[in-house]
């Protein structure tokens, strides 16, 4: 086995940007992850962990270190913990749709929320990715990962993965020194359906996403997270309550809906609707007519564009709503 060199990272980016990777390994197993983790070590060189290349946004001048990109795509079936429940073990490296469609083939309910959502199953789990109500948590019930550090592998409950809001331990963990874990494998506990039921209901998330996102372009996704209500008003606070039961919130003279996704929130896509930044563009990205919270890369946008981009709506959303937007993307 051995490192590939000066790889470029486009090729595997849903927004076809991105420079060189300095070294860069594709691991088809988890023997192939610590011998890639070992020889990184003994390189003293920085490693960026690859999933499905959606959420992140590649830097133009590439990654001087190793780029780790697990393969792993196995599905299987195994028996539920809890009488009459089933579970369905995925890989990292198996994609959300490839899991969705394993599911539907055996009847099998619960991610039907997921329907067109990109990504890996790995990516997923590390980012407790969510949509139409749903979130990776709803059906974790455990999560397999290898620990650098120690080079051992250890299993979490979805208690100990410490899920939040487009969050879980795995990213809180990249924050230590040494970096984080890899996820390796999740087991997901669903429940018996109807096949053409569930195939319908995720063709329909399928549509809204086709009909409400810009995926004629190359995107990465939401840019930035929605934003909770209680960054507006005091939780509990009777403008909070007030909102929740109305279901809308007239804020700094503009009307916002508050939708349950999966707490009381409003949409960054509006706040920067408002703002008046749909199709602003610089360079080759542009703000999304469609979908304000995409920017997409319209003519050949640099990972420079498009981070000049984020810069400007976070700076003319908190200027006119005094709303500070957190970026979803990871920026490497």
């Amino acid at each position: 086995m051995k490192f590939k060199e000066n790889i470029s990272l486009a090729a595997f980016s849903n927004y076809k940007i991105g420079g060189p990777a300095r070294f860069f390994f594709e691991a088809k197993g988890e023997r192939e992850i610590a011998w890639a983790m070992k020889e990184a070590k003994r390189m003293r060189i920085p490693v960026f962990v690859l999933a499905g290349g959606t959420n992140i946004l590649m830097d133009d001048g590439g990654f001087a270190g190793l780029v780790l990109r697990p393969t792993m795509r196995k599905i299987r079936m195994r028996r539920g913990a809890v009488k009459g429940s089933v579970e369905v073990e995925a890989d990292a490296g198996a994609s959300m749709s490839e899991l969705l469609g394993f599911a539907a083939q055996r009847s099998l309910a619960g991610f039907e929320w997921a329907g067109g959502l990109p990504g890996t199953v790995g990516g997923a789990v590390r980012g407790n990715a969510g949509c139409f109500g749903g979130e990776m948590k709803d059906r974790i019930v455990s999560v397999r990962s290898f620990d650098p550090r120690t080079m051992k592998v250890r299993t979490r409950t979805v208690k100990q993965c410490a899920f939040g809001y487009r969050d879980s331990v795995f990213k809180q963990l990249e924050k230590r020194k040494g970096g984080g874990e890899i996820v390796l494998s999740a087991a997901f506990r669903l429940s018996g359906g109807d096949a053409n039921a569930i195939v319908r209901e995720a063709k329909k998330r399928i549509a809204y996403r086709r009909e409400h996102q810009p995926l004629e372009y190359p995107n990465i996704g939401s840019m930035f997270k929605n934003v909770p209500l209680e960054t507006l008003h005091s939780k509990g606070g009777a403008k909070y309550r007030a909102a929740v039961t109305a279901g809308e919130l007239l804020y700094k003279g503009t009307r916002f809906s508050v939708k349950m996704d999966p707490f009381p929130m409003i949409a960054a896509a509006k706040l920067i609707s408002e703002a008046g930044l749909r199709g602003v563009s610089m360079g080759g990205a542009m703000i999304s007519p469609k979908h304000p919270n995409f920017i997409v890369n319209a003519l050949g946008a640099s990972s420079w564009d498009v981070a000049v981009l984020m810069l400007l709506v976070k700076e003319v959303v908190r200027r006119k709503f005094g709303v500070r937007l957190e970026e979803e993307v990871q920026m490497i």
